[in-house]
């Protein structure tokens, strides 16, 4: 069972909110994910309504409320915009986004840095969205965050798990969960985050952009599952040799 802060839970998939076509469509796939973790903008909602489309289909007694500081180009942004959802009855939790840059939107590791400082101070249970920097990431522990997000690819590209090698260094050093977000764009994409040992995997735009996303969010669910198991059960050793499955003794019968 994944544990972040404290909270257990038996899903390993976290789902963003952007991009759907409805909100009609998003609670089907919130439903269809099994997920109990869900991230939402803060500059797209208005927690103080009952009648925003994304608050309405988010039932915050089922589900872990996830506000993300999108948007915010700086620590100063990232901190004001984490204060300002705490007392609007936001929460503890928050993911961490510190994104200067609209074009690439990568995160700045040093800001990102000094605003989980600040906020894990102020008693954040924070999750902070990074490149995937192994360095950065045992700086980010060591500053007493909830978990650590390295991105596969940038946000919205759906190019995979492009920074494998990096990601295993941050999972071999993790002493906090290691959640794979942005860039995963297909099932098998999820399943090979989980086989390499990540304890979670957040997705978005590839399930919201699907064709049918209700049936999209079901196969991230179930390819995250397989993923874990497959961890658990221990991958085969990879090799450039070819070893034969089956002896090749014992065919001297062929040569008479």
């Amino acid at each position: 069972m994944l544990t972040i802060a404290g909270h257990a839970f038996r899903s390993r998939l976290l789902l963003g909110t952007g991009k759907f076509s409805s909100a009609g469509i998003l609670k089907q796939a919130i439903e269809a994910s099994g997920c109990e973790m869900i991230t939402v903008a803060l500059r797209r909602v208005d927690l103080d309504d009952p009648a925003d489309d994304i608050m309405g289909v988010l039932d915050r007694k089922k589900y872990i409320f996830l506000p993300n500081t999108s948007g915010a180009r700086d620590a100063a942004e990232a901190v004001r915009l984490a204060r300002l959802a705490r007392a609007a009855g936001a929460g503890e939790w928050l993911k961490l986004e510190v994104t200067p840059d609209p074009r690439t939107l990568l995160p700045d590791p040093v800001e990102t840095l000094y605003a989980a400082e600040e906020l894990v101070k102020e008693g954040f249970k924070v999750l902070p969205y990074i490149n995937a920097d192994p360095i950065l990431a045992l700086k980010l522990q060591d500053a007493g965050v909830a978990a650590v997000m390295p991105l596969g690819a940038p946000i919205g590209t759906n190019l995979g798990l492009q920074t494998r090698l990096q990601v295993e260094i941050i999972i071999e050093q993790a002493r906090v969960p290691v959640v794979v977000d942005a860039g995963l764009g297909a099932p098998s994409h999820a399943a090979e985050a989980m086989e390499i040992g990540a304890d979670a995997v957040l997705v978005n735009t590839a399930i919201s952009v699907a064709g049918d996303p209700v049936r999209m969010a079901r196969a991230f669910a179930r390819a995250v599952i397989a993923g874990r198991e497959a961890f658990e059960a221990g991958l085969g050793p990879r090799s450039k040799q070819a070893e034969a499955s089956s002896p090749l003794t014992g065919l001297d019968f062929l040569k008479e």
